[in-house]
C-alpha cells in the first residue's frame, strides 16, 4: 500500500499534469511490454511493436524491470522536460552519485548487464548508448500512436478538471479509480510494497499514463518532487489489425452517419473536452470545433458548460448512448481498463 500524506497546504497545491511526460510513458511501456496482463488493452500494441523494436532495447528492459523497483533517474520531475530531447538531457545529466546509488539498488533485485557499470560512473559512452535507445525507441514504439496518447491523456484531464470543479480538491482525489482511496488526509494507492510519501507542503502533481498498468505508480525516493502517476481510460481497439489507429480516427458506423469530424467530436466529449482539447485532439481549428459542437448540441448529443471563459463540452445521455451501441457492434466494452 502507497499512503499519500497530505497537509492543509498540499490540499492548495495539487495539480493535474498539462500532457504526457516522454519519460514516463517510455519507461511504463518498456515495463508494459514485458508484461502479459492487459491484454485487452495493450495486446494488439505488443504485437505490433515487437517485431520492430530497435536493437536499444535490451539496453532498456533490465533498467525497467515489469515488477518491482526502477531507478527513479530514469523519469526525472525536474528541468526542462517539454521535448523528448530536453527530458533525456536532462536525464543524461543526473549526478554520478545518484546514478550509482539508484543502479546499486535496482541491482539487489535484477541480475543487470555489464554495460551498466559503466552507467553508474557516468561514462560518457555508456550515456550515450542510453539515450540513443530511449530516442529510437520512442520512435518506433511510441511515435506511430503519440496522437492518440496525447488524445486520450487530453480527456483524462479533462475528466480530472471536471471533479475539481464540481467537488474540489477532495473530488479530484476520490475520483482517480478503483485502486485509489481517500482517507483525509491520507491518499491510500493499492501498491506492491509499503510506502509513505509525506508532501510536508510540497504539492503532488497528478501525472496521467497511457502504459502505466494496472496501478498507480511513483517515485521510490521521497526527497524528489512529489508524483502520483496514474493509468487512464483507454479508447477501445487504439490500434488497429496492422498496427494503424482505430477509432476514434476511422470512419466506421458512427462516422459515415455523423460525418468523421463530428464523430470524433462525440467520441471526445464522453469525457468532456474543452474547444481548445478538441481542438488539439483532432488536429482542427477552433472555429471548426465549435462548428461542429453546434449540430452535436442541436441534435441533442452533447451540452457545453461555459466557465470563467472557457466551453467544456460533454456527451449527453443520448449521446454516450449512441456510443455505447457503437461499442457493442465493434465487439469491444467499457471494461478494458482500470477505471469507470
Amino acid at each position: 500500500m502507497l499512503r499519500i500524506h497530505f497537509t492543509p497546504q498540499d490540499m492548495t497545491r495539487v495539480r493535474v499534469a498539462p500532457g504526457p511526460d516522454f519519460m514516463w510513458e517510455i519507461t511504463n511501456s518498456v515495463q508494459t511490454l514485458q508484461r502479459t496482463d492487459g491484454e485487452r488493452v495493450f495486446g494488439a500494441w505488443r504485437r505490433w511493436v515487437r517485431p520492430r523494436l530497435p536493437e536499444g532495447r535490451h539496453l532498456l528492459s533490465p533498467l525497467l524491470p515489469p515488477y518491482g523497483y526502477s531507478p527513479d533517474f530514469l523519469t526525472p520531475g525536474s528541468g526542462d522536460r517539454t521535448t523528448l530531447r530536453a527530458a533525456i538531457d536532462t536525464l543524461l545529466g543526473t549526478p554520478r552519485p545518484r546514478l550509482r546509488a539508484e543502479l546499486a539498488q535496482l541491482s539487489g533485485s535484477t541480475r543487470l548487464p555489464d554495460w551498466t557499470a559503466s552507467l553508474a560512473e557516468g561514462d560518457t559512452d555508456a550515456l550515450t548508448r542510453l539515450g540513443d535507445a530511449l530516442h529510437a525507441y520512442q520512435a518506433e514504439a511510441l511515435v506511430p500512436h503519440w496522437r492518440h496518447v496525447r488524445a486520450d491523456l487530453e480527456a483524462d484531464r479533462a475528466l480530472r478538471m471536471r471533479h475539481l470543479m464540481d467537488g474540489g480538491t477532495e473530488a479530484l482525489l476520490s475520483g482517480l479509480g478503483p485502486d485509489v482511496r481517500w482517507r483525509p488526509p491520507v491518499l491510500e494507492v493499492t501498491y506492491p510494497v509499503d510506502q509513505h510519501l509525506r508532501l510536508d507542503g510540497r504539492g503532488l502533481v497528478l501525472q496521467p499514463s497511457f502504459f502505466c498498468w494496472p496501478t498507480p505508480t511513483t517515485l521510490a525516493d521521497g526527497e524528489l518532487p512529489p508524483v502520483l502517476v496514474h493509468p487512464i481510460h483507454h479508447t477501445a481497439d487504439w490500434v488497429g489489425p496492422a498496427g494503424t489507429a482505430g477509432p476514434p480516427t476511422g470512419p466506421g458506423p458512427l462516422g459515415r452517419l455523423l460525418g468523421q469530424t463530428r464523430a470524433d467530436l462525440l467520441r471526445a466529449s464522453r469525457t468532456g473536452c474543452s474547444t481548445v482539447e478538441a481542438a488539439r485532439m483532432l488536429q482542427v481549428t477552433h472555429p471548426a470545433v465549435s462548428q461542429h459542437m453546434n449540430v452535436l448540441r442541436a441534435a441533442g448529443l452533447t451540452t457545453t458548460v461555459r466557465t470563467a471563459g472557457r466551453a467544456l463540452h460533454t456527451a449527453t445521455a443520448e449521446g454516450r448512448a449512441l456510443l455505447a451501441a457503437e461499442d457493442r457492434r465493434a465487439g469491444r466494452g467499457q471494461g478494458d481498463h482500470p477505471h469507470p
